[in-house]
């Protein structure tokens, strides 16, 4: 792994993961850790150039229809590729074929880019966690092993003890905080090289009393009520959060700092 890099360009491939749910910001868009990352390396790097192109709710299949191709075009110096988790996560899904789309995707982008960067994504504890788990360790599996085909780099976020904890995660239990964010993008910083700003970014926060059982059933009962049932019902239609949404940055332009960096 380099040390001191001087990355010019970055590129993020995938879902709401990448897109930046639920760091939200005061116009109602999202930030998240792949804006965070950018904003680092272009306070690094005059004419650093970035470009966003997920869009919430997508399959690995829709990641490369819709973005590995236009990814691959840039000629950027680094491409993050998250994908795969949504479809693990549908009641139905054939791994076979999400394993060889994820496959399609890393051998497109490796050779264009300088660096390209894969992830263990995170997930919190609980039951929709348990149900799920044999899924995406088959996937994150499969991560690994074109990790080491292709040289790319892995992030282990789902091995992470503080991106499990309850606190990181939005009431939609679904996608992280900002402080979520901030750690995931800490946590691919370092994996490229750079100097360490949080070197415990994988540690959990100090622990805190539980909330109380009404406060739990209370929370419950709003999540089931704003969260879980919209989304069962897109899963039942075949609808997706993205449909029609265009990708967050679609062109590979410089990035300009801001105050909500």
């Amino acid at each position: 792994m380099q040390t001191n890099p001087a990355h010019t360009s970055l590129v993020a491939v995938g879902d709401s993961f990448t897109e930046g749910m639920s760091d939200l910001l005061p116009d109602g868009s999202y930030r998240g850790w792949a804006d965070l990352l950018a904003a680092r390396m272009a306070a690094r790097t005059p004419g650093f150039r970035y470009a966003n192109l997920a869009v919430r709710g997508k399959l690995i299949g829709q990641i490369v229809e819709e973005q590995v191709g236009v990814a691959a075009a840039m000629g950027a110096d680094v491409i993050t590729l998250v994908g795969g988790l949504n479809d693990t996560l549908r009641p139905k899904c054939d791994m076979g074929r999400v394993k060889g789309l994820l496959t399609e995707a890393v051998e497109q982008l490796a050779p264009a880019c300088k660096q390209l960067v894969l992830m263990r994504s995170p997930g919190r504890q609980g039951p929709v966690l348990e149900r799920f788990r044999p899924r995406m360790e088959e996937l994150f599996a499969c991560v690994e092993e074109l990790a080491a085909r292709h040289d790319a780099l892995v992030v282990d976020l789902y091995g992470a003890p503080a991106l499990s904890d309850p606190r990181l995660w939005d009431v939609d239990r679904l996608h992280l905080t900002a402080e979520g964010h901030r750690r995931v993008a800490e946590a691919v910083w370092q994996a490229l090289g750079y100097e360490a700003e949080d070197p415990d970014w994988h540690v959990a926060p100090p622990p805190a009393l539980p909330p109380g059982w009404v406060a739990r059933r209370v929370a419950d009962v709003r999540f089931t009520r704003q969260h879980l049932l919209p989304w069962i019902g897109r899963r039942l239609t075949g609808r997706s959060s993205g449909d029609g949404r265009p990708a967050k940055r679609p062109e590979l332009l410089p990035y300009l700092m801001d105050t909500t960096e």
